[in-house]
């Protein structure tokens, strides 16, 4: 691994999986508390149309990707925040949506020459330095609006009646976090894909919720492991030719698997011993 590292490529995948993870920290840990796991699907899957968009008008694809992505956010965000009920509706509508809707483009796009199985299972390994640049300027931006509205996102993570209560714009709220949700899964699209992009942004906090004592120690912590995760995926890839982002959720699940099944033994042997 350390040889690869004279490669500028393999030092990008590092960057990239290093900025992605802090992404995933911080919004993973909103969207797992939240129980929005599958809203933030939608948004990535939306996001499908923005590649579309991108091929057909020449435009490039991370920053068009971006926008449509925030777009979509925006318009879930509409919906739900008037009626919970529908969410899962609109999470259904905009999940096919965006897909259909990029395919088409696609299918328009004359001589198109993008490599759909990098969107798909991402591409790690040709994010180029501008894209980092992008991405690390999205992280700044996620971070500073998470530390700026921490006090009113841990309220109303964990009760959002009694958030509004007290005063907190729980809507406005809402727009803001789907909004930095749209940021984030761009960025985790290039490092795992779209069909993966859920678990890299569930499984990390799935496996410190309950364990941190704040939401900012769950967020940090679920940074943390999201870029052992992506590191370790990078080797195995390297090690044994495998696609990296299915070798980084792959690395990911088994930790998982491996947390609760550690859990589940400790449990049973202190309720034994009392």
């Amino acid at each position: 691994m350390i040889d690869a590292l004279q490669f500028e490529f393999m030092r990008n995948a590092l960057w990239a999986g290093l900025l992605a993870s802090i992404a995933c920290g911080v919004i993973g840990s909103l969207v797992v508390v939240n129980r929005i796991v599958f809203l933030s699907g939608a948004v990535a899957h939306a996001a499908y149309g923005g590649l579309g968009l991108a091929s057909f008008m020449g435009w490039p694809v991370l920053p068009c990707t971006v926008g449509f992505s925030l777009a979509a956010s925006g318009a879930m965000a509409a919906v739900t925040a008037r009626d919970m009920r529908r969410a899962d509706t609109v999470i259904g509508v905009m999940w096919a949506g965006g897909m259909a809707l990029g395919i088409i483009l696609l299918d328009f796009t004359p001589g198109y020459n993008v490599d759909l199985m990098s969107f798909l299972f991402g591409s790690i390994l040709a994010v180029p330095t501008p894209d980092l640049w992008l991405m690390a300027g999205l992280d700044v931006l996620i971070v500073g609006t998470a530390l700026y509205f921490y006090k009113d996102f841990e309220v109303m993570s964990y009760d959002a009646e009694f958030a509004a209560v007290r005063g907190v714009p729980v809507r406005v709220l809402h727009f803001v976090l789907l909004g930095m949700i749209g940021a984030s899964v761009v960025m985790v699209i290039r490092v795992v894909g779209l069909i993966l992009v859920i678990a890299l942004l569930s499984i990390p906090p799935g496996m410190v919720m309950g364990r941190a004592p704040s939401l900012l120690s769950m967020m940090w912590r679920s940074a943390l492991l999201s870029t052992a995760f992506c590191v370790a995926g990078l080797m195995l890839a390297y090690h044994f030719d495998l696609t990296t982002g299915a070798a980084i959720i792959a690395v990911a699940v088994v930790a998982y698997v491996a947390c609760g099944a550690v859990s589940r033994v400790r449990t049973h042997i202190g309720r034994t011993r009392g």
